[in-house]
This record gives structure tokens, sequence and C-alpha cells, in this order.
């Protein structure tokens, strides 16, 4: 019973020292860390003031260096000239992190900044098949959020590049989903889309470049969404897309009169 206490002090101890060494290695590597971006403070300075100065957006902008940390302090006109400007500073060697505290000097009541986007959203991407996309948008104290639906990667970055260059942008919260791969969704994107235009009672619908009638498919089911005229075009759109083989479910969120 003694040699087992005694074995186990003993490999208490040596854990205890293990832990010991541990703290002081991670303490002597945080002092190293700390002290090599300090020593390159003056350099990253340097290329952060002078990769500002290039650019005629950020004059009022301004970079302060500490232990390789930049904050960048003042103010932009565009929510997409704050995040180009902290891309800019990410690029320098040597840094240790971009703290961004710019603010963005423009404004607009939060109705009229929504009321913008939605017009500006509806017409993006004009001929790439903005029929597939449909978003939706929330404004609080300038701050967007970009909800809904797309085809692929490149609709969302264009219309997250197209809200952080609105004026009163304040900020932009990306929520935003983008359709798995799927041979057999596209096949009834198509399917749909030809069912739903090319009907005598909605064919109007389809010379409008803005494609009123959206259609989000996920797996097999349809999500119907956007503006019609009347109710009867709602139904008809239901049932158009309800007849088509492979589709698993309809849901007819289509708005009528708005």
């Amino acid at each position: 019973m003694k040699v087992h206490l005694n074995f186990l002090f003993a490999s208490v101890l040596v854990t205890a020292l293990a832990a010991s060494g541990a703290a002081q290695d991670d303490a002597k590597n945080s002092m190293q860390s700390a002290a090599s971006g300090a020593r390159y403070d003056q350099k990253i300075q340097q290329s952060a003031s002078s990769a500002l100065a290039k650019d005629k957006r950020f004059t009022g902008v301004k970079a302060a260096t500490d232990d390789g940390i930049v904050t960048l302090t003042g103010s932009v006109a565009l929510f997409a000239d704050k995040e180009e400007a902290a891309h800019k500073i990410h690029k320098i060697q040597r840094i240790g992190g971009v703290i961004n505290k710019i603010d963005v000097s423009t404004s607009a009541p939060d109705q009229k900044l929504g009321n913008d986007l939605a017009r500006k959203l509806t017409y993006d991407r004009i001929g790439y098949d903005v029929r597939y996309n449909f978003f939706t948008i929330h404004v609080k104290d300038g701050v967007v959020t970009l909800d809904g639906d797309v085809l692929d990667y490149p609709a969302r970055d264009s219309a997250l590049s197209l809200v952080s260059r609105m004026p009163g942008v304040k900020d932009v919260i990306d929520q935003v989903r983008v359709a798995p791969v799927s041979f057999f969704d596209d096949d009834i994107r198509i399917r749909v889309s030809r069912a739903i235009y090319r009907d005598p009672v909605l064919s109007r619908y389809g010379g409008d470049p803005a494609a009123p009638i959206r259609i989000i498919v996920t797996n097999g089911k349809v999500k119907l969404l956007g503006t019609v005229a009347r109710e009867m075009d709602k139904n008809v759109a239901g049932l158009r897309a309800n007849g088509v083989n492979g589709v698993f479910s309809v849901e007819n969120n289509l708005t009528v009169g708005e």
C-alpha cells in the first residue's frame, strides 16, 4: 500500500512539473511572438501608411501599429471601402492582424435604403438565370441583413458587392444560401421554368427581364417566390409547377398585386 501511494505522489509531482514546464514554454513563446511583432512595427506602419496613401478613398483613414497588429480608424464613404482598406493591410508581410474601426460616413433612412437595394437586386445579373435567385432584405440602423437563395456563388457574390457599395450601408450580414450542385435539380429548374413562363396565362411575365416569378429548387422541392398581378396567376403557376415530373413538393409563396 505504501509503494502504491509513493507511486501516486511521484506521478502527481511529474504531472505538475510537466504542466509548469508547458506553462513556462507558452509564456516564453507568447513573449517571443510579441517581441517579434514589435520588432517589425515600424516597417509594418510604413507599409500600412503607404498602402492607404496610394488610394484616394482612404484619405480619411489612419493606421496605428502595435505588436504587429494594425488598427484602422477614420471614415470612408462606402462599406465596400472599409472592407477594401482592411484587405490591403492584410497583404503586408509579418502583420499579426487588423482591427477595423473605420466608420462609414454616408447614411440613409432604413426604409429608403431597403427599397433602393430591393430594386437594384431585382435587376442584378440580368441574363444570368436570375429567375432562380431570390433575396430578402432587412435594414436596421444601416446594417443590412441579406437573406435568400441563389443558384451559384457568382450570384451571391454579385449581390453582396452591390449591397456593400450602396451609400448608407454601415455593415452587411450575409445569410444567403447557395444551392448545392445537382443535375437533377437543374433539370427541374428548366422544366418548371418552361411550364410556367410558356403557359398562355403566364407568358406575359416571360417578357419582363426582372423575371417576376422566381423558382427555387432544392433536392426536388420547389418554392415559387416573387410577385404576380392576380390571384389566378398565382394559382396557375402553382398548378404548372406541381405538374412537372420529378417535383416532390411545391411551396407557392407568390405575392399578389404588390
